[in-house]
């Protein structure tokens, strides 16, 4: 167990910082659930530049790697484009 204060306060900040990020990477795949579930065209075009920007910030913060964030634009760039 940690017995420096700094230790201590390092613990607490890595479980702050841990929740928030699973905070928004579960807020980002619930968004990409809900978009593949659109059946709207342009409801989807609508939600996937929100999506995007929610990826790019994952990826900045390092919470996902960028090339998983592009390759998940893609593909959802190229579902939105095949809905009628």
């Amino acid at each position: 167990m940690a017995t420096h204060q700094s230790a201590k306060k390092r613990i607490r900040q890595n479980e702050k910082r841990r929740l928030r990020n699973r905070y928004y990477a579960v807020t980002t795949r619930n968004a990409i659930r809900d978009l593949r579930a659109k059946t709207d065209k342009k409801e989807a075009e609508e939600m996937l530049p929100d999506i995007s920007s929610m990826l790019d910030k994952l990826a900045r913060r390092n919470i996902i790697h960028k090339k998983k964030a592009s390759n998940l634009k893609s593909k959802l760039t190229k579902f939105t484009t095949t809905l009628s």
